[in-house]
This record gives structure tokens, sequence and C-alpha cells, in this order.
């Protein structure tokens, strides 16, 4: 069992609180009636677990996590190619780097493109 847990009764939204996009996708689903719990991933710190798990939902590896064509991360570092325990690293120093929104619930987890994905959960 994971250290992440959900719920049919809520969506879980990882999200960075600065991205347009992800304002959009909880604005969409408050709209649209759901109990949201909000994990703002500049400010709840994520674990290493939490991390890989969330990557496992999505069927990706923890570096396909990382956006490496975002600002954010092109501003600060050179495209790598790390082992998956310094991809960790990266996103446990540098949370606005990692791609986001992520939404789960129950068992199904979507990495949001579109603000509206998140009414397909």
């Amino acid at each position: 069992m994971g250290e992440i847990a959900t719920s049919n009764r809520q969506i879980t939204l990882y999200y960075n609180s600065k991205s347009a996009r992800a304002k959009q996708t909880l604005a969409y689903a408050l709209a649209d009636g759901f109990k949201v719990e909000e994990i703002d991933i500049l400010k709840t710190k994520l674990t290493g677990t939490q991390i890989v798990e969330l990557a496992k939902r999505l069927h990706i590896t923890v570096a396909d996590l990382i956006n490496q064509d975002s600002p954010a991360y092109q501003a600060s570092f050179e495209p790598h190619n790390l082992s998956t325990d310094d991809w960790i690293k990266m996103i446990l120093h540098n949370p606005q780097i990692m791609k986001q929104p992520i939404a789960l619930h129950g068992d199904k987890t979507i990495l949001v493109d579109t603000p509206t994905d998140i009414l397909k959960i």
C-alpha cells in the first residue's frame, strides 16, 4: 500500500499555486462540485516516496515528472540524464520544476494538460 491515500469521495490535487493552469484546474473542480483536497507543492513538501508513487500512478518515470521545458527549469539547470534518486532530490529542492497539476480520485490518477481534464476524473 502506498503513502498517498485516495478516496472516491474527493479529488486530491497536487499543484503549484503560482501556475495559471493549476488555478484554472482547481476552479473547474470546485465549480463542478467536487470536494478537493489541495496540496500546494510549493507549501507542502513532498517526500521521495510520494514522488515515486505519483510517477507510478501516472505510469511514467520520475524523470518524466520533470518539466525540462519550463522557464523554472531552464533558468537554473541544463538538460540532464540523472538517476531516479537524483531526480527525486531535484524535485524535493525545486518543486516548481515538477509537472503538475496531478489529480487523484479513487484509483484514477491524471496529469492535467488542460484545466478541463479535471472533469474526466
